[in-house]
């Protein structure tokens, strides 16, 4: 009988089916630190969206075989230690293809059409007060016929460039940063940031790719130019965001991720008071379509396992 155990299972809103397989089932809401290896103990198979499975988590847990991370993103997981131990790791892929761009676009769109400055405008009775039936007090700028820079072209990159295409868009494809070989289809890093009206970040969080976006990047974008995040907070030099926003460096940035979440201890671009800076609380994944693709990807990669062919496996 195979004990499986859900150490975070609201991090995820939707119908989680059972495995079709004999397994006893035990799941909590959430699962801190200090509770971990307790509840893991005799479980052969852990999910986990968030909860940290480190090497001194691992080495505890003798009966372990497989993690199931209820997200794309594995770096929760220490994926050495489980390569050393034999634990397969499966990850869930592909799964906001769709919802993720659209957040992407109604984050450009906000931005572009200055939605949240002529909100402020009406709250504030600009528009009562005006001599005319329209207010100008804001620039509008179109996607159409503007320069979209993707970084990052797995599946959601292109999911984005897609759709930016549909606008209208001429899309263009950052090619690795200091890359000296350029690919077919694809633009020279700093080429990207120099041309682009907007930027969009789709890469996975490493080591290397920490603070990709910093001051240097900055200073190579369009004074209008958008930078947007959806990505991985880690990915952008907040301080460097901060003082672009502030000193008007580029022309604004929406958000959905900062380098630590949640917030607890504040985080000085939560206090900007800017209309072109839009942060929003890392939902750009979980529409609740997502969330069920998601759900459905989980079990499957746990049946996948038990019948010895694991799929979206990174250990």
């Amino acid at each position: 009988m195979h004990k499986i155990v859900f150490l975070d299972r609201y991090s995820i809103i939707a119908d989680v089916k059972r495995p079709a397989f004999p397994h006893e089932w035990k799941e909590y809401p959430a699962t801190s630190a200090d509770q971990t290896v307790e509840r893991l103990k005799d479980a052969n198979i852990a999910i986990t969206n968030k909860v940290l499975l480190q090497r001194e988590v691992l080495d505890k847990l003798p009966k372990l075989k497989m993690v199931a991370v209820a997200a794309t993103g594995v770096n929760n997981v220490d994926i050495e230690c489980c390569r050393e131990r034999g634990i397969v790791v499966s990850n869930i892929r592909n799964y906001s293809v769709n919802t993720l761009p659209e957040h992407v676009f109604m984050l450009m769109l906000a931005l572009r059409r200055n939605l949240l400055g002529f909100r402020a405008d009406v709250r504030n009775g600009e528009w009562q007060r005006a001599e005319q039936f329209c207010l100008f007090t804001h620039p509008v700028s179109d996607l159409y016929g503007s320069t979209l820079g993707i970084v990052g072209n797995g599946a959601i990159g292109k999911a984005v460039g897609k759709i930016a295409q549909a606008f209208g868009m001429k899309v263009l494809i950052a090619e690795h940063k200091g890359a000296a070989d350029i690919r077919p289809g694809y633009t020279a890093f700093d080429k990207v940031l120099e041309q682009s009206d907007v930027i969009s970040l789709h890469l996975t969080m490493t080591k290397q790719n920490r603070h990709f976006i910093s001051t240097k990047e900055f200073s190579l974008m369009k004074p209008n130019a958008l930078l947007i995040n959806t990505a991985r907070g880690g990915l952008v030099d907040e301080a460097a965001l901060l003082e672009a926003l502030r000193e008007g460096r580029i022309g604004g940035a929406g958000f959905d991720v900062l380098e630590k979440e949640p917030p607890r201890e504040g985080n000085p671009l939560l206090d900007l008071d800017l209309t072109n800076f839009i942060v929003t609380p890392h939902v750009a994944w979980s529409s609740r379509q997502a969330m069920q693709i998601l759900a459905d990807q989980l079990i499957d990669n746990i049946e996948a396992f038990i019948k010895g062919v694991p799929e979206n496996r990174v250990a």
